[in-house]
């Protein structure tokens, strides 16, 4: 109870400093001195109910990290494939209150017997993320991914295109079948109604009893069981031990402003600073600012061929999305199951869907590629690019992008992979205390403001 009243005296004072902050940023705004904070919030993904559900979160008074944990829950109801509640990811932070930035680490990783599963991070990381920089109470950030779960909700055209892949791997799992496909077998079609009562059921427990649901008690003990039974390598020790890790993120001069990226700590720090050095100076300088499409096209190549990478898989079930919030908080995160689905198996009855665990340094985790860039301590741009190296390619563009003062919400200004819905860029751009969410011109996805 103590500790109860602890977290919620902590989450009042940080909600009193952003408005205090931000009334007083904005003011300074009016006097023509200061920083210039968004006038409303913004979350942009890929799957348009999910990201409906963060910008709820925001106009209900939540901040960035409420609504990105929000829309995170939400999508692993609503875009499985990619962002089950089984696989993990990275999400960076930066708050204009606090002139600070932050990363959370949750990739996918096996457990210590190894095997096919990996543990899985998600719960843990968003939990991590929301009550370091969260408002709202926790039960009111699951509530609405469990509703979908439980009430069901219409199949989108984002989760249709995704599925009509994956059919092989959905026919392969019971639970998977029962909710996608119809008395024949086939893939039902937009619109209909889906839902997984099964995941509902966990997910409550996540909501009344915190993230540690998943790890310590029934829903834990029935993973490990099924990974045991099928040597999928997750011992009840590994659910139990496993911690997010905060962390600092790489932080870069990039022209006229500050990009911040995974740290060289993960694999995708790795292999996101391996391509910005090709296209940014050692000072800042954007090597060929003319050129800058061409550019990352011939770094992302080096970039590959260093870490020998011939081949990838065409879909790497990954999933990005971000938010901010009018006191000038921003979160971006990219998230992955290794693969479409993961391992493709539901654990028992939690409804819970296993990450693949990873087998090499080029697996999807590597390209899980959040990115923030800050202009004069005011968030400039906050997106994600997700499922490849054409989705960290996208990211760093439109870093490069933002810092030469490039508009990105004209039409045609954000670069595209070109092999959506697989790999996908969402970004959104602040300019003079005007926000606006793009979602990938050539996915599915939504960008959507929080009034």
């Amino acid at each position: 109870m103590c500790a109860h009243l602890s977290r919620q005296r902590r989450a009042f004072t940080r909600r009193l400093l952003a408005v205090v902050n931000s009334a007083l940023l904005a003011s300074c705004s009016m006097l023509g001195g200061g920083p210039t904070v968004p006038s409303t919030g913004q979350v942009v993904g890929d799957e348009p109910r999910a990201v409906e559900v963060g910008a709820t979160v925001l106009a209900h008074g939540g901040d960035a990290a409420d609504a990105v944990a929000a829309t995170g829950f939400a999508l692993a109801v609503t875009y499985p494939m990619a962002a089950g509640i089984g696989g993990g990811g990275i999400c960076l932070v930066y708050d204009s209150a606090q002139k600070k930035a932050e990363e959370f680490d949750f990739v996918p990783h096996a457990g210590s017997e190894g095997g096919a599963y990996a543990i899985p991070g998600n719960a843990a990381g968003f939990a991590l993320l929301q009550s370091t920089y969260g408002r709202l109470p926790w039960q009111r950030i699951v509530s609405p991914a469990e509703r979908l779960a439980a009430t069901g909700f219409p199949m989108s055209q984002a989760l249709h295109a995704r599925l009509a892949t994956n059919l092989d791997t959905i026919r392969l799992d019971a639970e998977l079948a029962r909710e996608f496909l119809d008395e024949a077998g086939q893939l039902k079609p937009v619109g209909a109604v889906v839902g997984t009562p099964a995941l509902a059921q966990t997910l409550a427990r996540i909501r009344v009893q915190g993230a540690e649901a998943l790890y310590r008690g029934p829903v834990a003990g029935e993973i490990a069981a099924y990974a045991g039974a099928e040597g999928g390598g997750i011992a009840a020790a590994d659910l139990e031990s496993y911690r997010p890790v905060p962390n600092a993120p790489l932080q870069v001069p990039i022209g006229s402003v500050t990009g911040f990226l995974p740290s060289d700590g993960v694999d995708a720090g790795r292999y996101a600073h391996a391509l910005l050095g090709r296209v940014v100076g050692s000072q800042g300088q954007i090597i060929d600012p003319d050129h800058t499409g061409a550019a990352v096209a011939a770094a992302t190549k080096a970039a590959l061929d260093s870490l020998h990478v011939a081949s990838l898989p065409r879909d790497l079930g990954a999933a990005g999305f971000a938010a901010i919030d009018s006191a000038g908080q921003a979160v971006s995160c990219a998230v992955s199951m290794g693969g479409p689905f993961g391992s493709g198996r539901t654990a028992g009855d939690t409804g819970v869907v296993l990450a693949a665990a990873p087998k090499s340094e080029t697996s999807s985790a590597a390209f899980l590629t959040p990115g923030l860039a800050v202009s004069d301590d005011v968030v400039a741009l906050a997106g994600a690019g997700a499922g490849g190296p054409n989705g960290t390619a996208m990211i760093v563009r439109a870093l490069l992008d933002v810092a030469k003062g490039t508009d990105l919400t004209r039409p045609g200004a954000l670069g595209t992979t070109g092999l959506e819905p697989y790999e996908t860029v969402n970004v959104i751009q602040c300019q003079s205390g005007v926000c606006a969410a793009v979602a990938d011109p050539k996915a599915f996805g939504l960008g959507a403001a929080g009034y």
